[in-house]
């Protein structure tokens, strides 16, 4: 190996077994292209400055002794962290460049030009730490990166402040606290060709969901320009989810989630001054478009599974997209180092159990709660200032804030989304996050009592005072097995994720309507008749809700499809079992636009709601906006394992109209494997149990409805609510009716609802009566999973019910 060699190296002669030599960052690059180029995943072109040439430079400049020293000091007290950081910085920037070392670059980057076909070729000169990166700890973001570099020169002086960056304060504190000795972590640099992304697009992309640890999703972040805004945090980027377990099928396209970020500004190439980039305000056009089209979205998910698997654990990465050749490449590639290492099978759940008003929400982080006093800090400048234990409130964060951020209980910021700084470094800190807050420098003040709510889902919380809270230590992996299943109702896809690790046979009640008030909003009428639709404020919100998309009803249909998709993903390939929408006439007209649509009615409870709603003339079109989006969640996103239940089904012609309805929108029940149930909340649902059976695939029992009706009590009336009981005999002659007709005629029946939550006993009735499955809430699965095998290990599968 000549002397030459040994101070640079080419990219691709390099592979990860090469971290001492040149860092986890240029090793990793090296592997990249080395064992994964033949795939087709695409690495600029580039070489690193050797560990060697760093510990030379040292050497040659007499700097050793120096910086030993200057941290003996900061040991002992006698300089602050600041004052040891910033003269190590200076030290190492006064330094000379070895001739050898210079010669070398210089010799490399004129390759570089060569290969390239330009003069001065534009190159990224980033930090590459020998100790960084590893699958228990990340210098992620610690050291410098520097864009837009040209010149033999600008290369050797970024080279320089790459060198001098391994000693900013956060790089010595996080060193200090992860046990690394300072003198024998050394930095490599890597020089590569920049992608004209400031001209395209770019961002970090995760094969796992950071905040749930969930394994079977790609997160993928993107903004316009250089990717530098998002991995900092300066941006509101937009956010793409993609099922891993489909991706193999190219026929398919699992994109389970989309959302357009806010991408207010956006990192190019400087055209004046001395700094080589600049931020701009991104166009009106570019904030309301997806930086990523479906085609590019699922090649990248693609390439992050690739590396993935070669890794053989979960990956967080950095790409690009070329603005000039719109090719895509990946610039980085890392061991994820947070949710990985979380034990599997145990979790702590939090629950918010009263809480003061709603101060500010923005983008949840983790799933924890925390309480205390606002600190509001507008630089690093400021840390003095903060209060150990306090919740920090800032605009947004980059690595000089990390030692401030470890002294925090919980993290708010105005900017940023899920990959930002201070999402990566909350989550490695554990500690609850909310960011892309957009105002809480605003509404907060400084000593306030507030709640940080991460336990909610996708959405965080900031409540005013101290809220009340739950925490409780869960271990899935000693639970009994049963022969019934014990199944989750869900509603909410933004809090989806966080329930990954209960080990459920499925879920049996996925509620629609929720999904169409909460990440809709607008009554499906409103889109179809909108050009129609009189209400100027109305019209005015449905234009800034479905900007960006190619018709006002796609609006519906792609959200309600991916919506729906995300709880799909969650208990694949087990059934989930979702109900076509069940709002009231007067939910249905809260909604954006819809009181043009819906008659007032006395009673809604029990009038112009389920299925009669689907072939009435008032909503026939809306329920095709419906069965599209279910189409399409099946047959375009690939969840087949998506059973359609139809509510409030009042008899068996009504179920004719509505399953003819269903099939002239593409859902033919029995066709590509789709079932179709019903829920059974009427009491002609029961006596009329075979005729239903004929038409449908099973029953879900609605108790709460079936109890209403069978003992005619309105279960939202304060004066009755003694007499409401689902274990009346009348209730439980209904329930153990329908169980056996249903069987007779070959279909399943389960029961959605809270009684087996609530009630032990009535868990032990079911499964005498040889219910096929309970559905119930996250929280109670453990619960009701445990009385269930008591009660099957009390009463042998087959049984004879006991009379009533």
């Amino acid at each position: 190996m000549s002397n030459d060699i040994s101070r640079v190296m080419w990219f691709e002669d390099l592979r990860r077994s090469d971290v001492p030599t040149v860092g986890g960052k240029n090793a990793s690059l090296g592997e990249l292209i080395s064992a994964l180029a033949p795939h087709g995943i695409q690495v600029p072109p580039g070489f690193a400055l050797t560990a060697a040439a760093y510990r030379e430079y040292l050497d040659v400049n007499h700097l050793r002794p120096v910086i030993a020293s200057l941290l003996d000091d900061l040991a002992a007290g006698k300089r602050t962290l600041a004052e040891a950081g910033q003269a190590i910085r200076r030290a190492i920037l006064d330094g000379n460049w070895p001739a050898a070392t210079a010669q070398a670059v210089a010799q490399a980057y004129a390759e570089l030009n060569r290969r390239s076909g330009r003069p001065e070729v534009d190159v990224a000169v980033r930090s590459s730490a020998t100790a960084e990166d590893l699958p228990d700890a990340s210098f992620a973001g610690q050291q410098e990166t520097f864009l837009n570099v040209r010149g033999e020169r600008a290369v050797l002086d970024a080279s320089r402040r790459c060198y001098a960056s391994l000693f900013t304060d956060r790089a010595i504190s996080y060193r200090q606290a992860k046990g690394f000795d300072h003198m024998k972590v050394a930095l490599s640099v890597g020089v590569q060709r920049m992608v004209r992304s400031d001209r395209g697009g770019a961002g970090v992309m995760f094969t796992i969901d950071t905040e749930t640890g969930f394994d079977k999703v790609v997160l993928i972040n993107a903004a316009w320009g250089l990717g530098e805004s998002v991995v900092q945090g300066t941006v509101e980027p937009d956010e793409y989810e993609v099922f891993k377990p489909l991706l193999a099928d190219e026929a398919l396209a699992p994109i389970i989630g989309k959302r357009c970020g806010a991408k207010e500004h956006k990192l190019i190439y400087a055209t004046s001054g001395q700094g080589t980039t600049q931020y701009v305000a991104t166009a009106k056009a570019e904030r309301v478009a997806l930086v990523l089209d479906d085609a590019q979205i699922l090649a990248l998910s693609r390439w992050g599974c690739l590396i993935e698997a070669h890794y053989g654990r979960p990956m967080d990465m950095e790409w690009a997209r070329d603005g000039e050749t719109g090719e895509m490449f990946i610039v980085q590639a890392r061991p994820e180092t947070v949710q990985s290492r979380r034990e599997a099978g145990s979790t702590k759940l939090y629950r918010i159990k009263k809480a003061g008003r709603t101060l500010a929400t923005g983008v949840s982080v983790g799933d924890a709660v925390a309480t205390g006093q606002v600190c509001i800090i507008e630089s690093p400048r400021e840390m003095a200032k903060f209060v150990d234990g306090a919740i920090l409130v800032t605009q947004s964060t980059d690595p000089d804030w990390v030692p401030v951020m470890r002294r925090a209980s919980a993290i708010v910021t105005n900017e940023g989304g899920r990959t930002s700084h201070a999402a990566i470094v909350s989550r490695e800190l554990g500690l609850p996050a909310i960011v892309g807050t957009g105002n809480a420098t605003e509404v907060l003040h400084d000593e306030q009592q507030v709640t940080v709510s991460c336990a909610q889902g996708r959405e965080g919380f900031i409540y005013e005072g101290l809220a009340e809270y739950d925490v409780e230590d869960v271990d899935f992996t000693q639970l009994p097995a049963t022969r019934t299943k014990v199944m989750l109702n869900l509603a909410n896809p933004a809090a989806a994720f966080r329930w990954w690790r209960v080990p459920a046979d499925g879920i049996g009640l996925a509620r629609m309507e929720f999904v169409v008030s909460n990440l809709i909003k607008i009554h499906p009428m409103a889109l179809v008749r909108y050009d129609t639709l009189a209400d100027a404020q109305a019209k005015a919100a449905i234009a800034a809700l479905t900007a960006g998309y190619e018709s006002k009803t796609e609006y519906f249909v792609d959200r309600l499809a991916r919506g729906l998709g995300r709880i799909a993903a969650l208990q694949y390939p087990h059934p989930v079992v979702v109900r076509m929408s069940d709002f009231k006439t007067n939910e249905y007209a809260h909604l954006i636009g819809g009181a043009a649509f819906e008659p007032k009615e006395e009673n809604p409870m029990l009038g112009f709601r389920g299925a009669s709603r689907y072939y009435s003339p008032r909503y026939r079109e809306g329920f095709a906006l419906e069965c599209q989006a279910i189409a399409r969640l099946r047959n375009q996103l690939g969840f087949t394992n998506v059973i359609v239940m139809i509510p409030f089904c009042r008899s068996a012609r009504e179920a004719d109209r509505v399953l003819a309805v269903m099939a002239e929108n593409g859902l033919v029940r029995g066709q590509a494997g789709l079932e179709v149930y019903v829920m059974c909340e009427i009491p002609s649902n029961v006596i009329l149990a075979h005729a239903f059976a004929q038409r449908f695939d099973g029953f879900s029992i609605g108790s709460n409805d079936l109890t209403q009706l069978t003992l005619g009590v309105d279960r939202d009336s304060a004066e009755l609510s003694d007499l409401f009981d689902e274990q009346d005999d009348a209730v439980k002659w209904m329930i153990r009716n329908v169980i056996t007709e249903a069987h007779k005629s070959g279909a399943d029946v389960g029961l959605c609802g809270q009684a087996p939550s609530d009630h032990p006993e009535f868990a032990e009735f079911l499964v005498e009566c040889g219910i096929d499955s309970m559905s119930v809430s996250p929280d109670s699965f453990i619960a009701v999973k445990r009385r269930v095998a008591r009660a099957e290990a009390a009463h042998q599968p087959g049984a004879t019910p006991p009379a009533l």
